[in-house]
């Protein structure tokens, strides 16, 4: 009877146990999970330490680090958030935030941020996290794009090399990469596998904003002539043998060999490309880091930031909030940014001196953080569909000479509209 006893009182104190452990009900810690999706082995490494920093300083709240991917995240978390399931502290990108915010999947921080995290991110980065009246994640990571380019070629060419002074216009892009080229040779290389954000985030320095949200604050395509600016670019660089065709299906990093041998004097990659062309450059090659063209609106370029949200299912957003708070503070997110090789939008983390060195074209990187705005698709309901099954179909093959400029304004604007005015209803 004794031993039976003490069995049912071992089995109950267990059960207490794992109850505390879980809710922090005055007998445990609370525990929440953090999913991140930092994949580069420096990025992983500093986001773990922090992590690990956190617990040894907040015994009763402790973080569990789970580790995500960019591959399958909105599948991922729409799943997670359906069975109840979701992280506390979410991972992802802005402009995958808005299905989202608009289901009530994510938490409204509005009133769970520091005054000290506001202030320091500036209100055109807040901007892209604001779905209605809300604030639904915490943007703190962003890269402008770049133009990486072979250094000694084009010392060798003439050309004039663009700073973020005096960058090239889009016709004087056009003109290099015409000099650039020639026996088998190409100025730039379009990696265009993923050909929308490039083009709409780019456009934006030619006055391009193709979404236009009315007085009723409906959503409508509209393909403008600064919209056609970048996409004829490409078109005429391609024709007239300035570009490859090979490389409009290809990834950024499928383009780095021929870079690296020669073929291609630049390519337009997003800034944490520098970190594979620093660790794969052959022994010698010089490389830099140059501005992207300018338009009619300057250096402008859309940015959709990594963000951090609290699901709206999440027990204990207060302590959420105050983790997320931490690994934000100033010291915090420049280890981030370093890890990442991308660049902190906070201001106080971008005055860093390490963020502005010449090095690695850091400094280029952060003379371009005061052009970045919200990417034009980043509210927009339904602009996954609308990427997905209209705008890279229609590009794609505006970009290898299946379509003309007419035909690909016609689909982006009716096919595109079709879509969106479901979720408009």
């Amino acid at each position: 009877m004794r031993t039976r006893t003490a069995m049912l009182l071992g089995a109950l104190l267990l059960l207490l146990a794992g109850c505390s452990s879980a809710g922090g009900d005055g007998t445990g810690p609370i525990r929440l999970r953090f999913q991140s999706l930092a994949w580069q082995q420096e990025s992983v490494a500093a986001t773990r330490e922090l992590v690990q920093e956190w617990n040894a300083t907040h015994p009763g709240v402790q973080v569990e680090y789970v580790q995500g991917s960019w591959d399958s995240v909105h599948d991922q978390l729409l799943t997670a958030f359906e069975g109840g399931e979701a992280p506390d502290i979410v991972h992802d990108a802005s402009d995958d935030l808005a299905d989202f915010a608009y289901g009530g999947y994510l938490a409204d921080l509005t009133d769970l941020l520091s005054d000290r995290l506001t202030a320091d991110i500036p209100k055109r980065s807040w901007r892209t996290t604001m779905f209605g009246d809300g604030i639904y994640g915490v943007p703190f990571l962003q890269e402008p794009r770049v133009l990486i380019a072979n250094a000694a070629w084009l010392r060798a060419s003439g050309v004039r090399i663009p700073t973020p002074e005096r960058p090239w216009s889009w016709a004087e892009f056009r003109q290099a990469t015409a000099r650039l080229s020639g026996a088998g040779k190409y100025g730039v290389a379009w990696p265009l596998k993923e050909p929308v954000s490039a083009t709409l985030n780019l456009s934006l320095s030619a006055g391009g904003r193709l979404f236009h949200r009315g007085a009723d604050g409906r959503v409508t395509v509209r393909f403008e002539a600064g919209d056609a600016v970048v996409p004829r670019t490409v078109r005429d660089q391609v024709a007239d043998r300035s570009a490859p065709g090979s490389t409009l299906g290809s990834g950024g990093a499928d383009t780095l060999p021929g870079f690296f041998g020669g073929r291609y004097a630049m390519v337009p990659l997003g800034f944490s490309y520098r970190q594979q062309v620093a660790q794969q450059a052959p022994e010698g090659f010089e490389w830099q880091v140059l501005p992207a063209p300018a338009g009619a609106d300057g250096l402008t370029q859309g940015v959709s930031p990594q963000t951090l949200s609290i699901a709206e299912d999440s027990p204990h957003k207060k302590e959420a909030a105050a983790f997320v708070d931490f690994l934000l503070r100033p010291g915090n997110m420049v280890r981030l940014a370093l890890g990442d090789w991308m660049l902190p939008t906070g201001t106080r983390a971008l005055r860093d001196p390490a963020l502005h060195t010449a090095e690695d074209g850091w400094a280029v990187g952060a003379a371009l953080a005061a052009h970045l705005s919200p990417a034009p698709a980043q509210s927009v309901r339904g602009y996954p569909e609308w990427k997905d099954k209209v705008a890279t179909p229609a590009l794609q093959e505006y970009y290898s000479g299946a379509i003309d400029l007419d035909e690909l304004r016609h689909r982006l604007e009716h096919d595109g509209n079709l879509i969106l005015s479901r979720y408009q209803r």
